[in-house]
C-alpha cells in the first residue's frame, strides 16, 4: 500500500492538496505517552505555507485536529487519527492539467495510472500538501525520541550553487541551525535567500539538499540487508515528493576514497567505544555503531514554474506551450527541513519499537 509506512508501527496518510482534509493515522503506539499539541503546533509552523518570501503565497494555519488516540495529553493506545483542514485552495487554477500535464510533475504519469479519474487539483495525492500529515505523526515520534534522548536537527546544506557548512560528523552543533532560516552559516542563509528571489523574478524555481543529523542513538539499531537504517530511513525520505537522492554520510564521495581513507578508525573515549572519523555515517551492516548517524537528501526545483515550458495536449496527441497558474514555492527546500526531520523521526521510532535490536543498550 503505498500511502503507508512502518513494520512496527503502520502510519497511514490520506487526502488530496485541495480537498476538504488532509490527515493521517498512526497505529501501533504504545499507551501513556505524553503529546505537547503546542510543542508539535511550532513544529508544524515551520513547514506551514505562506509565511515568507521564498515559499508559496497560499496560506493555511496547518492545525491539527485529532479524532482518537490522544486523551487529556497522553496517548491511549487506540489508532491515532488527526485531520488538517484546507481552508485557502484555487482548484481552477490547475482545470488545464489533466489534458496539458507540468514537466516535472506527476500530472502525465497519474493520468496514465488512473484514467482521468485523479484529483489534478493542487496535484492531488502526489502534492507536497501531503507533508503536513507527515509532520504530525513525526513531530510525535521526534518528542518520543527526545525522552530517550535521542535529538534529530536538519538544515539546508545547499541552495543551487551556494552550500551552507556541513555538519560536523563526530561532534555536530545541533543547536547552531537558525531558527527563522534554517542554515549553520548565516552568510551563506543570506545569499540562499537572495538566490531564491532571483529565481522568482524570472518566473523559475531552483533546488538543493538538506542534511540531517540524529545523536543519541545507541548502537545496534537496525538489521542487516534489506532492513538496514539506511532502507528504513531512504524509503520514507523517498516518499516525501521532490526527494530525488539520499546519501549516508560521505555519500557519493567513498567512491573516490581508498580504504584507509574511508575506513573509520575506532578509539574508546571516556570508556566508550567510538570512531575518530565519520564517513560511515553512523551506520555499519545496516546497524547503528553509536556516532551520530548523518545523511543529506537532494530536493528538485519545484516543476510549477511561472517561464513557459514545452508539454503535449493529450486530447490531440500535439506538442503545445504551458504556462502554470497558481500559487507555488520558488524554492522548496527550505520548508522541506522539517519534513526530512519529522520522516526520520519516524524511521527510527519504528526501529525502537520492534524491540529487537539485543546489541543497544
Amino acid at each position: 500500500m503505498s500511502s503507508t509506512y512502518g513494520e512496527n508501527l503502520k502510519l497511514s496518510i490520506f487526502g488530496q492538496s485541495h480537498g476538504s482534509a488532509i490527515g493521517m493515522t498512526l497505529n501501533g503506539i504504545p499507551a501513556g505517552l505524553t503529546v505537547d499539541e503546542k510543542k508539535l503546533a511550532a513544529f508544524l509552523a515551520r513547514r506551514a505555507p505562506g509565511q515568507n518570501g521564498w515559499s508559496t503565497p497560499r496560506k493555511e494555519t496547518d492545525a491539527p485536529e485529532f479524532l482518537s488516540g490522544i486523551v487529556d495529553g497522553y496517548t491511549c493506545g487506540a489508532p491515532i487519527a488527526a485531520i488538517i483542514r484546507n481552508t485557502n485552495t484555487r482548484s481552477g487554477d490547475y482545470d488545464n492539467l489533466k489534458d496539458c500535464p507540468r514537466p516535472g510533475h506527476a500530472d502525465y504519469t497519474a493520468q496514465i495510472k488512473y484514467g482521468g479519474f485523479q484529483d489534478a487539483a493542487g496535484g492531488g495525492h502526489f502534492s507536497g500538501r501531503l507533508t503536513a500529515p507527515l509532520c504530525i505523526a513525526g513531530g510525535m515520534c521526534k518528542q518520543w525520541l527526545e525522552q530517550l534522548g535521542i535529538q534529530i536537527s536538519a538544515h539546508i546544506a545547499s541552495i543551487g550553487d551556494v552550500s551552507d557548512d556541513l555538519f560536523d560528523p563526530v561532534n555536530p552543533d545541533m543547536q547552531g541551525v537558525g531558527p527563522v532560516f534554517p542554515v549553520l552559516d548565516p552568510k551563506a542563509g543570506l545569499q540562499m535567500q537572495g538566490l531564491i528571489e532571483k529565481v522568482k523574478r524570472e518566473g523559475d524555481s531552483i533546488g538543493g539538499t538538506v542534511e540531517c543529523c540524529i545523536t543519541g542513538l545507541p548502537a545496534g539499531l537496525g538489521e542487516p540487508m534489506f532492513g538496514g537504517m539506511e532502507s528504513r530511513i531512504a524509503a520514507i525520505v523517498y516518499g516525501v515528493p521532490a526527494v530525488k537522492g539520499v546519501e549516508f554520510g560521505a555519500g557519493m564521495q567513498v567512491a573516490r576514497m581508498r580504504g584507509s581513507e574511508n575506513n573509520d578508525p575506532f578509539t574508546v573515549v571516556n570508556g566508550q567505544i567510538q570512531t575518530e572519523t565519520n564517513h560511515c555515517g553512523g551506520i555499519l551492516g545496516g546497524i547503528t555503531n553509536g556516532m551520530p548517524l548523518i545523511f543529506r537528501c537532494a530536493v528538485k526545483p519545484t516543476p510549477s514554474i511561472a517561464k513557459l515550458q514545452q508539454s503535449v495536449k493529450l486530447s490531440e496527441n500535439v506538442i503545445t506551450t504551458l504556462q502554470v497558474q497558481g500559487r507555488h514555492d520558488p524554492c522548496i527546500v527550505p520548508r522541506a527541513v522539517p519534513v526530512i526531520e519529522a520522516a526520520a523521526a519516524i524511521a527510527i521510532y519504528d526501529t525502537i519499537l520492534g524491540g529487537n535490536n539485543h546489541g543497544a543498550k
